[in-house]
C-alpha cells in the first residue's frame, strides 16, 4: 500500500499546476512551490473520491457470498479497508507538504513511519490525542525545515506515548469495524449493497476528517523563500 510520493504528486497536480510548480513540489513541497490551498484541496478531494470508490467496490464484492463465506470475506474486506485508509493517508500527507514517509533506500517500513501512519489513521477515527500528536510533528517539521520524519520524537520522544495510546484505541475501533462488516455480509447478494454502503458511510467522512486536519496545519503555508524566488 506504499504510495510513491513523486509519482503521486505528479499525477495529482498535472491538471492543476504548471510543470515548474510540480517539479518544485516534488523536490521540496507543494507549499514551497507556492501552490494555493484551494488547488491542493481539489486534488485531495479527487484522491478521496477515487480511494473511496475503490474501497466501497471491493467491500461490496466481499459481501456477495453471504454468511457461509464470512470467515474468508470479513478478514479480506478489513485488510483492503485499512489498506485504502493507509493509501489516502499517504496521499493527503504528500499533498499537504509532509515529507516522504518512507526511506527510498530501504524497502522495510521503519518504526517512525509506522507511528506516523498510526497517528494519521487515529485522526481519521476522530482521536483527539492523534490530532495533537500530528500537530506536534508538523510543528517540528516546520521549525526544523527537514525533509524526514523526526525519528526520535516518534519512537522515543514526547510524541511516542501518544502513538502508543492511539494504537491501543485503534485496536478497539478495529474490533467494532470487524463486527459491523460481519453483520453487513450476513445475507448473500443483499450483503453486497449493505457492505459497500457501510464502507462508503465510514470511509468517506474519515478521509475528509484527515484532509481537514492536515490542511489546517502550518506545513501548508508557503515558505517565505517562494515569494523571494518569484521576485527574481
Amino acid at each position: 500500500m506504499r504510495i510513491n510520493r513523486a509519482a503521486y504528486l505528479k499525477g495529482a497536480l498535472t491538471r492543476h499546476c504548471s510543470e515548474d510548480e510540480i517539479r518544485h513540489a516534488i523536490e521540496e513541497t507543494p507549499a514551497a512551490a507556492g501552490i494555493p490551498l484551494e488547488v491542493l484541496d481539489r486534488a485531495a478531494n479527487e484522491s478521496i473520491r477515487y480511494e473511496t470508490a475503490k474501497a466501497s467496490a471491493l467491500s461490496a464484492a466481499a459481501g456477495i457470498p453471504g454468511l457461509v463465506f464470512m470467515a474468508a470475506t470479513v478478514p479480506a474486506d478489513m485488510a483492503q479497508y485499512f489498506g485504502h485508509m493507509l493509501r489516502i493517508a499517504q496521499k493527503l500527507a504528500y499533498l499537504y507538504s509532509w515529507p516522504d514517509l518512507f526511506d527510498n533506500d530501504n524497502e522495510e517500513i521503519d518504526d517512525a513511519t509506522k507511528g506516523m501512519l498510526v497517528l494519521f489513521v487515529g485522526v481519521m477515527f476522530g482521536t483527539q490525542s492523534a490530532n495533537a500528536a500530528v500537530g506536534k510533528v508538523a510543528a517540528m517539521l516546520s521549525e526544523q525545515a527537514v525533509k524526514k520524519l523526526p525519528q526520535k520524537a516518534l519512537t522515543k520522544g514526547l510524541v511516542y506515548p501518544m502513538v502508543k495510546k492511539v494504537a491501543a484505541h485503534l485496536g478497539q475501533q478495529m474490533t467494532k469495524q470487524t463486527f459491523a462488516k460481519a453483520v453487513s455480509k450476513a445475507v448473500p447478494l443483499v450483503g453486497a449493497a449493505v457492505s459497500g454502503g457501510v464502507t462508503l458511510a465510514t470511509y468517506l467522512p474519515m478521509a475528509k476528517r484527515l484532509k481537514k486536519h492536515l490542511a489546517g496545519l502550518e506545513l501548508t503555508e508557503p515558505a517565505p523563500r517562494v515569494a523571494e524566488d518569484a521576485e527574481r
